[in-house]
């Protein structure tokens, strides 16, 4: 398994914009696709974004569409969330996952994910 460390959550403000970041301690990274997934208290997990290994595909979940966008440095074994025109409906604990398959991770059924890094939107 992918140990995957994520960073760059907070507390901001609606309309705010803020940079997630997943460091993965994998040296074949770039065998990974990858992934981001939310979870708000009482709610159940929810798809965000994932990119394939070599960034030639995305998917989006419905709700962050044309507002989040999910990259990856290969070179630097990291990935990204550029989160804009936040909403405090996107408060949630995100956690970035990694698969060999994007399909496995976008039906959320990975093999590896991290800790998380929580959001906090206020209105």
């Amino acid at each position: 398994q992918v140990q995957l460390v994520e960073s760059g959550g907070g507390l901001v403000q609606a309309g705010d914009s803020l940079r997630l970041s997943c460091a993965a301690s994998e040296r074949t990274f770039s065998n990974y696709a990858m992934g981001w997934f939310c979870q708000a208290p009482g709610k159940e997990r929810e798809f965000v974004a994932a990119i394939t290994w070599n960034g030639d595909r995305t998917s989006y979940g419905d709700f962050v569409k044309g507002r989040f966008t999910i990259s990856r440095a290969n070179g630097e074994n990291t990935e990204y969330l550029q989160m804009n025109s936040l909403k405090p409906e996107d408060t949630a604990v995100y956690h970035c996952a990694a698969d060999i398959s994007i399909s496995k991770i976008i039906a959320g059924n990975f093999g590896s994910w991290g800790q998380g890094t929580q959001v906090t939107v206020s209105s």
